[in-house]
């Protein structure tokens, strides 16, 4: 079911799909991407699961309200998990998801059981990345865009060191070779992270659904 809920001032869409009475999983997309990005996922886990898939904000369903720290998105999740009532998640992001994900259990570390993070860019400069370009694109809000893109290509270097606060077991994806991040680096700063390695490039889930699915079983089911 698709609901909606005000938190941290905006107004965030989310699905909800299995058994109340399930561990709870948050599954945060990537950019430009929404909670459609998870159909078929959702699905698969609501089997064992209480799943939340959420729209951040400046995409899908969700408010654009113009301000999009990455911080900022990762307190959205924080508000809409005292919305619905949850201490304690089982939190899986992709991508800019994934940066959510991790600034959750910094800085929240109470609220995160496990910690699943898909083909996550390390907060270490990139370079040689291509500039933004707009295009027609409606399906998100571009601003959100231009301001995640310092994230990505010119992170705070306190990032690291705060990464080391994670206390959550975690399991970090990487899409190896044809993927533009290393997520092994990533992998290196969270104390005991588990690193496993699907060769799908940045889609994991979408491209190796079924390895996707299996590597985050076994970490899940531990």
């Amino acid at each position: 079911m698709i609901h909606e809920a005000h938190v941290n001032g905006i107004k965030l869409v989310y699905r909800e799909e299995g058994d109340p009475a399930a561990p709870p999983l948050v599954l945060l997309h990537g950019r430009t991407a929404n909670h459609n990005d998870w159909n078929g996922i959702t699905q698969h886990f609501a089997a064992r699961h209480h799943v939340f898939a959420p729209d951040l904000r400046g995409h899908g369903a969700s408010d654009r309200p113009g301000e999009y720290a990455v911080g900022t998105m990762a307190e959205d999740v924080v508000a809409l998990l005292d919305h619905l009532g949850l201490d304690r998640v089982r939190l899986v992001g992709h991508s800019l998801g994934g940066m959510v994900a991790y600034h959750v259990a910094m800085r929240h570390p109470g609220r995160v059981e496990r910690l699943v993070l898909e083909d996550v860019t390390p907060p270490y400069p990139v370079e040689g990345r291509a500039p933004l370009v707009e295009d027609g694109s409606t399906e998100f809000d571009w601003r959100m865009m231009h301001q995640t893109e310092p994230f990505i290509v010119d992170p705070d270097p306190a990032l690291a060191a705060e990464l080391g606060r994670i206390t959550a077991p975690s399991l970090v994806l990487s899409g190896g070779e044809r993927s533009p991040f290393d997520a092994p680096a990533l992998a290196r700063l969270i104390p005991g992270a588990e690193l496993v390695t699907i060769e799908a490039g940045h889609l994991i889930h979408a491209a190796e659904r079924a390895a996707f699915l299996h590597a985050v079983d076994a970490f899940l089911d531990r």
